[in-house]
Formats: C-alpha cells, structure tokens, sequence
C-alpha cells in the first residue's frame, strides 16, 4: 500500500510537470521576474536584489491532493558569478512543501527566494534544505519600503516572495524543502555537474538562460 501512494505521487507530479522542459521554465523564470520587477510599487525594491548574493526562482508550483506535502514545483537557482559580474548559470532546484499563499484562492503560485549572504548561499546549495530550519527566513519587502523595514529584513538570509493570481507579497515560506534538479541539469548540460559546481564555478550557461541572466543583470544593477 506504501508503495501504492508513492508511485501515485510520482505520477501526479509527472502529470503536472511532465510536458514542460527546462528551457521553458527558464523562459517563464523569466518572464515572472520581469513581470514582477516592473509592477509598479509593488515589486522587490532594487536594493535588495542588488545585495542578494543568489536568486531562486519557481514558476508555477502547483497544489495536489496526491503530491507529497501538498505543493510541487521546478525552478532554478542563480548566484553572482565568480568574476563579480553578471550571473552564473541557472542551476535545478525542486520545491515541496512550505506555504506558498495558495490561502487566496490559487491554484498555482510563483515563488521567489533572495538569498541575502554567502552563508545562506551555501546551505541553500546543500543535497537538502528546508526553509526556516536551516536558515533564518523572513517576508521579504515590497515596493518603496522605509528604509528601518528594509534593514529589519536584511537580518534574515532568506527574503521569501510569492505571486498568486496576479497578488505578489512577502511570504515567509516556512517549512519548504529544496532539493538540485538533477533531470532539469542533465537536461541543461548533459552531465552530473552539481548545483554547487554550475553557480559557483565556470559552467557556461545555456542560450535558454540568456534571457533570465540578462534581465536579472538588468535589474540588480547599480543606478547612478
């Protein structure tokens, strides 16, 4: 019967997910970051993606009654590159679990995660990480917050966002579980590489990335 219900959720995730391709979900990585950055007020305040040291990105997870914890979704991680310009290659993540504001009525939602320093960097990089349990996650900031709220948040490692039906807000996203993508890196690169060796090293990325890289480029850049 145990096996049953896993091989249930392993086809309910397939169903859900099974048609999309990695290039995709970069090209809809993409479009949700944009979307979100060009909300007016109510996107992340560019100082903080200034400062982030890494960014997660997952489009669409999705709600099931057969999923394990409920919540599924497929996305990707970035990280400055080692050079200090620019970003590196998306690298997989997978996502279970968590609050992710399904509370207002969607089906789906997008999440987005800061990763505010080095340290959280590298947990996040870990075989596996759990929000809020392996470092300190706060509802990241939306628009043009003061800057005392700002600076409160810039405490926690992890600033959490989520998007649902057209609503985008601070979520503290407790209780997530990210695991690599090892199919979305194989699929990406044709080999074993890591999470830790594509964002920390040289990997180059794929065409498919150029447009996240840029607009992540775009937006985290220093104003004059």
């Amino acid at each position: 019967m145990h096996l049953k219900k896993i091989g249930i959720a392993c086809l309910s995730v397939g169903a859900l997910f099974g048609s999309e391709t990695a290039a995709s979900r970069l090209k809809t990585s993409d479009e949700v970051l944009t979307e979100i950055m060009t909300a007016p007020d109510k996107g992340i305040p560019q100082e903080l993606l200034e400062k982030a040291q890494c960014i997660v990105i997952v489009p669409g997870v999705k709600k099931g009654a057969f999923i394990v914890g409920g919540k599924y979704g497929r996305g990707f991680i970035l990280c400055r590159a080692s050079s200090g310009s620019g970003w590196s290659a998306p690298a997989g993540v997978t996502v279970a679990g968590g609050s992710f504001g399904f509370q207002i009525g969607g089906e789906e939602t997008d999440a987005i995660m800061l990763v505010m320093n080095k340290r959280g960097a590298e947990k996040l990089l870990s075989s596996k990480f759990t929000l809020g349990a392996d470092a300190s996650v706060a509802a990241g900031p939306v628009g043009r917050t003061s800057q005392a709220d700002t600076d409160a948040k810039m405490h926690a490692e992890i600033l959490t966002y989520s998007r649902s039906r057209g609503v985008f807000a601070g979520v503290a996203l407790d209780g997530a579980t990210l695991r690599p993508d090892k199919d979305s890196n194989a699929e990406l690169y044709r080999n074993k590489h890591t999470n830790t060796e594509i964002v920390m090293g040289n990997t180059t990325a794929p065409e498919s990335a150029s447009l996240l890289r840029a607009s992540l480029t775009k937006y985290s850049a220093h104003k004059d």
